[in-house]
């Protein structure tokens, strides 16, 4: 977390607002608490990345499962999902991850 609370310029209690609204996720696969630098855009939340959080939390999805979905390679859409949100086409992921309910 201190990671995340120095790459955000915020205090810890809006960084905990941020995870708890989805707006970022991560995960303590290796004990500590973690969020991939790609979700960050400019110190900020990659903003179309809550929607799709949302999404896919609401289909059940793990924050760990949801993490893996959107850096792995999704043969519908052709790219990582992550990347594709990058690029602008958040419609496309979450109509993807949509069908995944």
């Amino acid at each position: 977390m201190p990671d995340l609370v120095e790459a955000l310029d915020e205090p810890l209690g809006r960084v905990r607002r941020l995870i708890d609204e989805h707006s970022l996720v991560g995960s303590k696969r290796n004990g500590v608490f973690q969020v991939p630098s790609i979700f960050l855009v400019e110190g900020r939340p990659l903003s179309s990345l809550r929607g799709t959080i949302i999404v896919l939390s609401d289909a059940g999805f793990s924050d760990d499962e949801i993490i893996d979905w959107l850096l792995a390679e999704e043969p519908t859409i052709g790219d990582a999902p992550i990347n594709s949100l990058l690029t602008g086409r958040k419609s496309e992921v979450r109509r993807v991850a949509a069908a995944l309910a």
